[in-house]
């Protein structure tokens, strides 16, 4: 997906209202400029945000939604993995609708649909129409998130990108952090169908002012719809690994539908990347991966994503269960963490900005795994929250929000303006392609627990998080990232 260069100051298309061109804004007309490009970057990380918050909103209902509808976490854990599936499969392919058809339409339906869906899962009356409502959910999500940037860029000068996806970026991140806490405000409050519905009058705000704020734009060079092969191709594998990694406990990792599942994906993944690179109209541009940060970056965010998303989940769970906190307790109990992200993810992306990238992440993944390992090593089967439980979360926090936003950004720094979009997008994919792997890994690792071994359990579960979003910061340590933008 490319991005049109922003247009002179002055009106929407650079000229005065005599339609003489002027070569220098007055004050007053780069006034009325700024203040628009961030009213445009206002709707643009209000649309992030509540798309990503529906990532992870609805873990703290998990115990509530099974208990509605009878039926066991490893079912529902399709009610997440079936929106971050299609999610993932549909970002690439949406970003190249909204270059041919246009931006802002694009934008606009993906709200509209959003919110449509949205309260279709509200008034799900079971688990299968829920999961059905999910993936369209998500289909019209993917809409979102690489037309919002795609928006917001050209309202900006290329010295103040860098700011404006740090902030976007940084609202994505607080959305998937701040998720399980406002999911639990309204299920205590409410009811778990407002997790989905709260999403409509949300969407409506900024439908009501993206009609009248934003500007259209396409890529007059776009043809043609995106590999539909490829799209199933990019779903299929994670689908696969997923199923199996969900069900291998349950049904025996020697099972022969477990093994073809990993067989089937194994040799699916090779005809991803040959469609990828033979069609006409690829799901994924192969040659992006040819820049070192971008291919790295996007390693070091589904390592890190499969961490974040599996211990978002599992934290939840474990409180409820173990330790018998409520559904409001526990996501209060949780909060400090997304606090502090949303605390420090835009401080963040300004540090990497000013020193690189590299160290801010590495030193995100290496708080994320002492965090996690100390609750590994701290906290037993009674509620000792502000001793053996704030202090990790805290730190576990500042992990976050010194990795999260800063992944967003490193991705597309590292690519030329014009690409900024798609980079985006392929990032944003790889964010949800981890968090599927992260709750499956959730659900294998935690196996048939039992209230007689739930604490080891649990244990065990953080340990190997810690280990994945270690591995995360690991991977940039090999070639060293560079901070300017490279050619593709």
């Amino acid at each position: 997906m490319s991005i049109p260069e922003p247009a002179p100051a002055g009106t929407a298309h650079g000229a005065t209202p005599s339609g003489v061109r002027t070569a220098i804004p007055s004050p007053a007309e780069a006034s009325a400029t700024r203040r628009h490009g961030l009213r445009v970057l206002a709707l643009g990380s209000l649309g992030v945000f509540v798309v990503f918050l529906d990532t992870t909103i609805v873990n703290v209902a998990f115990e509530t939604i099974s208990r509605s509808f009878h039926t066991t976490i490893g079912h529902l854990a399709w009610v997440l993995n079936a929106y971050s599936l299609v999610f993932a499969a549909m970002l690439i392919p949406a970003g190249r609708l909204a270059d041919r058809y246009g931006r802002k339409r694009m934008f606009l339906i993906g709200l509209t649909g959003f919110a449509v869906m949205s309260a279709l899962c509200g008034l799900a009356p079971d688990a299968g129409v829920l999961i059905a409502g999910r993936a369209l959910q998500a289909v019209f999500a993917a809409l979102v998130v690489p037309t919002s940037l795609a928006l917001v860029l050209p309202e900006f000068p290329a010295g103040r990108r860098h700011v404006a996806v740090g902030t976007w970026g940084a609202m994505g991140a607080a959305a998937a952090a701040l998720g399980p806490t406002l999911g639990a405000l309204l299920t205590e409050y409410a009811s778990w169908r407002w997790i989905f519905l709260v999403n409509v009058p949300i969407c409506a705000i900024v439908i009501a002012f993206g009609v009248r704020l934003l500007r259209e734009s396409r890529d007059p060079h776009a043809t043609g719809i995106p590999d539909p092969i490829g799209v199933v191709l990019v779903a299929a594998v994670p689908a696969l690994l997923s199923l199996a990694i969900i069900e291998g406990p349950a049904w025996g990792w020697s099972d022969p539908r477990v093994i073809g599942a990993f067989v089937l994906a194994a040799v699916l993944l090779p005809a991803f990347l040959w469609r990828s690179a033979v069609a006409a109209h690829p799901v994924m541009d192969l040659a992006l991966f040819k820049v070192r940060q971008f291919r790295l970056t996007n390693a070091a965010t589904l390592l890190f994503a499969t961490a974040f998303y599996g211990m978002l989940l599992g934290n939840i769970i474990f409180l409820q269960t173990v330790w018998h906190y409520s559904v409001l307790i526990a996501a209060l109990a949780s909060a400090p963490g997304p606090l502090v992200v949303t605390l420090v993810a835009r401080s963040a992306s300004k540090l990497a900005d000013r020193i690189g990238y590299r160290p801010v992440l590495i030193a995100g993944a290496v708080f994320w795994a002492a965090g996690s390992a100390a609750f590994a090593l701290m906290v037993g089967g009674s509620p000792q929250w502000a001793t053996h439980w704030l202090p990790w979360t805290l730190l576990i926090g500042l992990g976050i929000g010194l990795t999260l936003p800063v992944q967003s950004g490193a991705a597309v720094e590292s690519l030329p303006a014009a690409h900024y979009a798609i980079g985006s997008a392929v990032n944003s994919s790889f964010r949800q392609l981890g968090a599927v792997l992260g709750i499956s890994v959730f659900v294998a690792v935690l196996g048939a627990s039992t209230p007689a071994t739930a604490l080891d359990d649990f244990h065990r579960t953080w340990w190997v998080f810690a280990a994945v979003g270690l591995a995360a910061g690991a991977v940039l340590l090999v070639p060293r990232l560079r901070r300017g933008p490279v050619q593709a």
